[in-house]
């Protein structure tokens, strides 16, 4: 689900310094992004810059060295109380982050947009939304999204996980949650669909099958 960003004082930080944070990102070199390590994931190119290391056992490890070249945005992110991961994510042109869970329960994403083309979107749990140069969004990661750029260049991101019990209020009061419309409940249940075909995708395959055989049976019968 999707948080209304504006009840989260992490929020107007980056956002009044998202300029900054973008003049960083645009100096950094484009062999310094490394492919995000679950390739299972995406079709084309996803790529991360991290600051504070979101994957696993190092989760919450400074990475100093990418730190010093972004020091103004290390110090930004730094402030933010349960920050324990940063980095800049980027999407190539045509690359579809497909249906997926996030790991841990107990943390908030949030993305900062940086640089943003059209036809860019995320689906969390049938909520599409478009991410905007400057501002900032807050999701659930633990319920199932997907993202997509298939625009003409690249679209960046300043994301990062916060504890939610640093946040200092209960999340669960409904004011703090951006309401679902019946489009995006009917969207959610499209989306758990293709959920399920991607993460276990031997249940399809009958379906795959009987596709396969209509279609020679088709071709046999034009011949005929």
């Amino acid at each position: 689900m999707f948080y209304k960003p504006d009840y989260f004082e992490f929020t107007k930080l980056l956002e009044a310094n998202w300029l900054k944070i973008r003049e960083e990102l645009e100096r950094l070199e484009n062999d310094s992004f490394l492919l995000w390590s679950e390739k299972h994931l995406y079709n084309k190119d996803w790529t991360v810059f991290g600051l504070y290391d979101g994957y696993k056992k190092d989760r919450g490890k400074k990475i100093e060295e990418n730190c010093a070249l972004c020091p103004e945005t290390a110090k930004l992110v730094e402030t933010i109380p349960g920050m324990i991961t940063a980095g800049f994510s980027r999407l190539s042109h045509g690359t579809h982050i497909r249906p997926h869970k996030g790991y841990e329960g107990n943390v908030l994403r949030c993305h900062l947009g940086l640089i943003v083309p059209d036809r860019c979107s995320i689906n969390v749990n049938g909520k599409i939304k478009k991410w905007t140069e400057g501002k900032c969004m807050v999701f659930d990661d633990t319920y199932i999204h997907e993202a997509w750029n298939y625009g003409i260049s690249t679209r960046v991101v300043l994301l990062m996980d916060i504890k939610k019990n640093a946040l200092g209020i209960d999340i669960s009061n409904d004011k703090y949650i951006e309401p679902m419309q019946w489009k995006d409940i009917i969207e959610g249940k499209i989306l758990f669909i293709r959920y399920l075909f991607y993460t276990f995708p031997t249940l399809f395959r009958p379906i795959k099958l009987s596709r396969v055989l209509k279609r020679k049976f088709k071709k046999i019968m034009k011949k005929s």
